[in-house]
């Protein structure tokens, strides 16, 4: 990945963010962190397709994000990029196993009903399959999230604050768990954050409140 001339205009309050152009190579991790307000969040959802920027563009392996239609970037996303949000957002009326079925649906990959039970079984949920979301820990939820961006072998992995509000032991299992699904898909994990305890996980870090360059009212 890289992401070149980026800038974001935020309409309400007519403040422009310009970030650095980066260089992610295949399999390279990378830490975005930054204070409320840095942008950091915004980024990753300009990262992740969310969110067109201003001026500027992503590519992934060569392909422009920001040049191809609305419905092709849609199918893009669903195929090369899993994202973790801060809010797990699973559809409640379905169960755990068909919020995952889903996601496959989507993508229109293959239906695969034993990669399902194998992911879910190696994140812990094997017993959880048949729950509905009310019915899971906070934990679970998140695990579940996991499993849902990784479903369809991305080549990006994006989470979005995944050890906010969580104690030292259950944010080191969090990362642990990133991480081991980034290295079995081959993909890049990008993480965006508050946290610094996370900083001594990596070495490839973009700090956004020492590179964000605010261009203010225009």
């Amino acid at each position: 990945m890289q992401f070149n001339n980026l800038k974001h205009r935020y309409s309400k309050s007519d403040f422009t963010i310009s970030y650095p152009d980066f260089v992610l190579n295949k399999q390279e991790h990378l830490l975005i962190i930054g204070g409320s307000g840095s942008g950091k969040t915004t980024l990753l959802h300009i990262l992740g397709g969310l969110l067109k920027p201003t001026s500027g563009d992503v590519f992934i392996e060569d392909t422009s994000m920001y040049n191809m239609s609305e419905a092709k970037l849609d199918e893009f996303r669903r195929n090369h990029i899993g994202i973790v949000f801060q809010r797990i957002h699973l559809i409640s009326a379905l169960t755990v196993l068909e919020n995952l079925a889903l996601a496959q649906y989507l993508s229109k990959q293959p239906k695969n009903r034993s990669l399902l039970y194998d992911l879910l079984s190696e994140l812990g949920l094997a017993e959880k399959v048949r729950k509905y979301p009310n019915e899971l820990s906070f934990g679970e939820s998140q695990r579940v999230g996991i499993a849902r961006a990784v479903i369809n072998k991305p080549s990006i992995l994006l989470a979005d604050e995944p050890t906010s509000n969580l104690d030292d032991k259950n944010s080191e299992k969090v990362l642990a768990l990133l991480q081991e699904q980034a290295e079995k898909n081959n993909a890049s994990l990008i993480i965006a954050t508050h946290d610094e305890r996370i900083k001594r996980h990596y070495d490839n870090v973009l700090n956004l409140d020492d590179e964000m360059i605010p261009e203010g009212s225009e």
